[in-house]
């Protein structure tokens, strides 16, 4: 449930929303100093002592105050809420209660999720002034977990579409160049933690979302299991192309938040009944003679020559890491009915009664998915389940024989900021706006965990991203690869300029 009323929490962001001050670490002046440590490090200074909730809290408002206001990531900020459940997080230290993984780490959530006295407006006008009253599970868990939430990060309409940008909050920009997108839909959590305005950021993926902008903005991002990150709130139950997540500056940060968000949850159906402490163990493992399927052209998929240059690249490193690679991949003919047909008929059942009473209020390309979903028939949707049931059977037989599939996380690096969404690739021209994440979504329909790793750099300095799928459920393992891919090749640690 929520309400149609502006919280007096929030703040407008600008320069002055925190004070500049000394941080815990040797005296530096500097917030940003803090502000890039990783998760794991930050919440190890915390629980050690040597470093408050407080000063954690002050450090990341003058980041945002700094860095927002260029990249516009934050779109709502609450720093009253946030100081009290900060000064409460020392308090309760200072009693020595018991702590969260987490416990007194600042953290924005996307603007699809919602968030009790948070302004949260799904990146629609329509919900401009929306103040929900209840949290939705992934919020609850990471406020059980000692996060401390600051406010929401900038979202397409109704996460719609891979490129951040809506009528209520104007568009997020790459932190590694400002001309360009930082992609979507979970673009501003990406932002905001390649800035270093959050050390925890949350989001979700239907076609992309969580990996798609970790791709563009140098971080890692991981789409996770259907059922690990469960939704008790989801309209279809059994739905297979979304799900909630979290993204990363790296494979351990990320780790250390999907330990909290992950577990089973009774009323959602598909939920993976495994607790989601496992992810905060070790991730060090050995690679030798494990075998990788490297992508070929994923059936006629364009790619741009600069990602596909840089992504074959790094065949070598997984032979460096002990890796069996050979080039193979599964026929992802299934995905183009499955998904197509399954996301409109999702988006018709979400926003249809919506866009019947506000014909005006919707994007185009959103309006136009809603009416072909409003068109399907009980035989198309039938259709497609029945290709979606052979992608997954075809995808699972494939990866007995390998253990992790690869291929690029997005098919062009990142583009203009004003383009809504890139109309050909290497020559091939699309009809429709998710045409050019297939890279993504192929995956989505497969239902199989993924993760997208910084694999480096354009010669114009744009971050590309490497995608890594596991086998069915085996999200750990997805994990373990991700982070000796990420520690044998180190482009995750370069931070953009403007941070």
């Amino acid at each position: 449930m929520s309400e149609n009323r502006p919280t007096r929490r929030e703040a407008p962001l600008g320069p002055a929303a925190a004070p500049l001050f000394p941080n815990a670490l040797d005296g530096e002046p500097r917030a940003s100093s803090l502000c890039l440590t990783s998760t794991v490090e930050m919440a190890r200074l915390i629980r050690a002592r040597k470093l408050s909730a407080r000063e954690a809290l002050a450090a990341h408002l003058t980041q945002i105050g700094r860095v927002n206001p260029k990249v516009n990531a934050i779109v709502t900020l609450v720093p009253e809420m946030a100081a009290d459940a900060a000064a409460k997080a020392d308090e309760k230290q200072a009693h020595k209660e018991k702590l969260g993984p987490l416990h007194g780490l600042p953290v924005a959530h996307k603007d699809l999720i919602q968030t009790r006295g948070i302004r949260t407006t799904f990146g629609s006008p329509l919900y401009k002034n929306n103040v929900p009253t209840e949290d939705d599970l992934i919020v609850e868990r990471l406020r059980r977990a000692g996060a401390i939430s600051i406010g929401k990060t900038n979202t397409p309409e109704f996460g719609a579409g891979s490129q951040t940008f809506n009528t209520v909050f104007a568009a997020t920009r790459n932190p590694y160049d400002l001309t360009k997108t930082c992609g979507g839909s979970s673009g501003g959590a990406a932002v905001a933690l390649a800035c270093g305005l959050v050390p925890v950021a949350d989001g979700s993926d239907t076609g992309g979302s969580l990996r798609n902008p970790a791709a563009f903005c140098n971080v890692v991002g991981f789409r996770p299991s259907i059922g690990r990150v469960p939704d008790p709130k989801a309209a279809f139950g059994w739905f297979t192309l979304g799900t909630s997540g979290c993204l990363g500056r790296s494979v351990a940060d990320l780790a250390l938040v999907l330990s909290t968000i992950a577990g089973p949850d009774s009323r959602a159906p598909l939920s993976i009944h495994e607790p989601g402490e496992r992810f905060a163990r070790p991730l060090d493992r050995g690679f030798k003679d494990v075998r990788v399927a490297w992508f070929r052209n994923l059936g006629g998929v364009p790619f741009d020559p600069r990602v596909r240059t840089i992504v074959d690249g790094h065949r070598r490193t997984f032979e460096a890491l002990g890796c069996i690679v050979e080039q193979a991949e599964p026929d992802f003919a299934p995905a183009e009915i499955a998904f197509r047909v399954l996301r409109a008929w999702n988006s018709a059942n979400s926003h249809g009664a919506l866009l019947r009473e506000h014909p005006d209020a919707f994007k185009d390309t959103l309006k136009g998915e809603i009416e072909e979903g409003l068109r399907l028939t009980g035989v198309d949707v039938a259709r497609a389940e029945t290709a979606h049931a052979q992608l997954w059977r075809r995808f699972q037989a494939f990866l007995e024989k390998y253990e992790y599939f690869v291929l690029p996380t997005t098919q062009l690096p990142p583009f203009d900021v004003d383009t809504p969404y890139p109309s050909r690739i290497a020559g091939v021209k699309f009809d429709t706006y998710i045409d050019w994440m297939k890279s993504c979504w192929y995956i989505s329909a497969t239902g199989n965990p993924a993760a997208s790793v910084p694999a480096g750099f354009t010669p114009e300095g744009l971050p590309v991203g490497l995608q890594i799928v596991g086998r069915n459920n085996q999200d750990f393992s997805v994990l373990q690869i991700a982070h000796a891919f990420e520690q044998a090749t180190g482009f995750g640690k370069h931070a953009p300029n403007i941070a």
